[in-house]
């Protein structure tokens, strides 16, 4: 069965953009964030929307923080919460797919390091293709906000930029109640998870066919990553055949491209590089009757 591809990578992409000046970059104190929100794929053909309301986002704080430091506070929030945004903010997760991203926040924030964000939602609904609308309880994303640990903290340095990605992953996020045929509900379980830009890369390319020897897109492709025979993440290539997948670590993985009707096809050893992008391209061969 044809499988239509949702998603692309999680929430999220938050990125930290400082300007620059022409006075001595030293003296800068504060710098300018800028929170952006990208998806983890989800699968699902029967689902047209799926729709969250995020009203708040906050970052934790400690000027010149040690990273022992960080590690110590995981659990007790101990230095302040700066607050980032207070506006509320409709998001389709389901448009942002293969690099499509949605910039939640552009602010003034102070240098230093920052380990968690918070960020707050409501509004959560599923959306099904035949018109069917599930309303979502959120379980603690609209009091005390969904917690997003950044490891390593995150070093903000004036007058230059940092750059982190949440991946916002759907497929984990809305679990289905009931069967592909009767769908009952969802429940909502965020699971949202940062990522360094300055430490990880971006795997992107094409899955083609040759039709009658012209080569062209093949959609809903799934495209699998593995890091040491571990499942990483997958995706699925859009209406020409394209994918993306951002957030990834430096290091190097297995990629595995399948589609029913086809032989699938496997690289070993692709090289993700810290802030570049890798770009690796699949044919793939219908199976013979």
């Amino acid at each position: 069965m044809k499988t239509r591809s949702l998603f692309v990578l999680l929430l999220t992409t938050l990125a930290l953009v400082f300007s620059c000046s022409d006075e001595n970059d030293l003296g800068n104190q504060t710098g300018k964030l800028v929170v952006q929100l990208t998806d983890a794929p989800f699968p699902h053909d029967l689902v047209a929307e799926a729709n969250v309301t995020i009203f708040k986002i906050e970052a934790r704080y400690k000027k010149d923080a040690l990273e022992s430091d960080m590690e110590a506070m995981e659990e007790g929030e101990t230095s302040p919460f700066i607050v980032l945004m207070e506006e509320e903010i409709q998001v389709n997760l389901l448009e942002l797919t293969n690099g499509v991203t949605e910039t939640l926040l552009n602010t003034e924030v102070p240098v230093g390091t920052y380990d968690l964000i918070r960020v707050y939602v409501k509004g959560v609904n599923i959306v099904l293709t035949n018109g069917a609308t599930f309303d979502l309880k959120v379980p603690s994303g609209e009091q005390t906000g969904i917690k997003i640990f950044i490891k390593p903290g995150l070093i903000v340095n004036g007058g230059l930029t940092a750059e982190l990605l949440l991946d916002f992953d759907v497929s984990k996020s809305f679990v289905a109640k009931g069967n592909r045929d009767a769908i009952s509900g969802f429940n909502f379980k965020p699971v949202i998870k940062a990522c360094n830009k300055s430490t990880t890369g971006t795997l992107m390319g094409l899955v083609t066919e040759s039709v009658e020897d012209v080569v062209v897109g093949v959609e809903g492709a799934q495209v699998a990553i593995y890091a040491d025979d571990i499942l990483s993440t997958t995706t699925f290539t859009d209406v020409d055949g394209g994918y993306m997948i951002m957030g990834l670590d430096a290091g190097y993985y297995r990629v595995e491209v399948e589609k029913e009707g086809y032989e699938m096809q496997a690289i070993e050893d692709i090289e993700i590089m810290v802030a570049n992008k890798t770009v690796k391209n699949f044919e793939l061969t219908v199976v013979e009757p």
